[in-house]
């Protein structure tokens, strides 16, 4: 495993979870956004570039194996999610989510530490 590709993978797919997070719930948050859809359809393209390039570093760091990228982007999109949902949206990280959170960091932890 190459740690430094993994590295630039996991902040690319941190920075692209974290705009699609706002992306997609904008709308709710803001009449503005709510009412001029068309600019998150245009933001969706940069969004798109930290999507392929975190999974091009991500299949580079795993050895050309893309199963392990597909969870950690998944697990970023989990923890980003709660945290912004919380801090935007006041909706707490109840039990069930937070096992779901700590399942998600497990396949993580597997796919990195499992040789």
């Amino acid at each position: 495993m190459n740690i430094k590709y993994l590295l630039i993978s996991s902040f690319l797919l941190l920075m692209a979870q974290i705009l699609v997070w706002y992306q997609v719930h904008l709308q709710f948050m803001s009449v503005w956004f709510k009412n001029n859809q068309w600019i998150m359809g245009i933001v969706a393209v940069p969004i798109t570039y930290l999507f392929l390039y975190g999974t091009k570093y991500g299949y580079l760091a795993f050895g050309g194996v893309i199963w392990p990228t597909r969870f950690v982007q998944f697990t970023a999109g989990m923890i980003i999610f709660a945290f912004l949902a919380y801090y935007h949206m006041n909706e707490p990280i109840t039990l069930k989510t937070g096992i779901c959170i700590a399942l998600a960091l497990a396949i993580v932890v597997i796919q990195i530490m499992w040789k």
